[in-house]
């Protein structure tokens, strides 16, 4: 399944977007949307509670036939047999973490600059997530990457290149030069009243751009 994972609509879960309603039910429906791939990031928990949310993701997920990446615990990942993990720069070093989990799991990098982006493929990516592209308020510490950067990236890379960062229904068309494998959102998601309805808007935008 590694080989045929869709990066198209990549959703990465933030539970305060959601002001308090279901994040399963909600990741459901945004499957159900046109979301192809789901990254489950928690922040400040417990890590019995991240392994009992990350477990009943992976039904939904499975259950859909959609991976499920688990944001920097690699203990995790592998508790749940979750499809694979993301790290950021400064996470778990790349190659480090391909050794840990293994050549069948999808390993996801975050990058901001060609240079990061070549490691991280160097070091066994099986994608990179680029950003941020537009201003976030998702994450505190993202570092800006133009358009053009963007697309020398992809241009450089032979694995498959995800943007993300502030990325929306109303600015999603100014990706469209850079021939992008995917985009990830949270917010444009997860913010929205309607979690499907939302979904099905950036799916049908990406489909004409991707």
């Amino acid at each position: 399944m590694k080989n045929n994972i869709d990066y198209k609509l990549y959703l990465v879960t933030d539970r305060e977007m959601l002001k308090n309603r279901d994040i399963f039910s909600a990741v459901e429906m945004a499957i159900k949307g046109g979301v192809t791939l789901i990254q489950l990031r928690e922040k400040d928990i417990t890590t019995e509670e991240f392994y009992n949310i990350a477990l009943k993701l992976k039904e939904i997920t499975s259950r859909h036939n959609v991976s499920l990446i688990i944001n920097d615990r690699l203990d995790i990942a592998l508790a749940i047999d979750a499809d694979g993990v993301h790290v950021g720069q400064q996470d778990m070093p790349a190659a480090v973490a391909r050794k840990i989990i293994g050549k069948h799991k999808i390993l996801g990098v975050s990058a901001a600059t060609l240079e990061e982006a070549k490691k991280a493929e160097e070091d066994g990516a099986d994608y990179v997530g680029i950003g941020a592209i537009f201003p976030t308020s998702t994450k505190d510490d993202a570092r800006a990457v133009n358009i053009n950067e963007l697309i020398k990236i992809k241009k450089a890379l032979n694995i498959p290149v995800v943007a993300i960062g502030g990325i929306s229904e109303k600015n999603i068309e100014l990706l469209t030069t850079a021939k992008i494998d995917g985009v990830a959102v949270i917010s444009a998601i997860l913010g929205k009243e309607d979690v499907k309805a939302a979904s099905e808007d950036l799916r049908r935008q990406l489909d004409l751009i991707i």
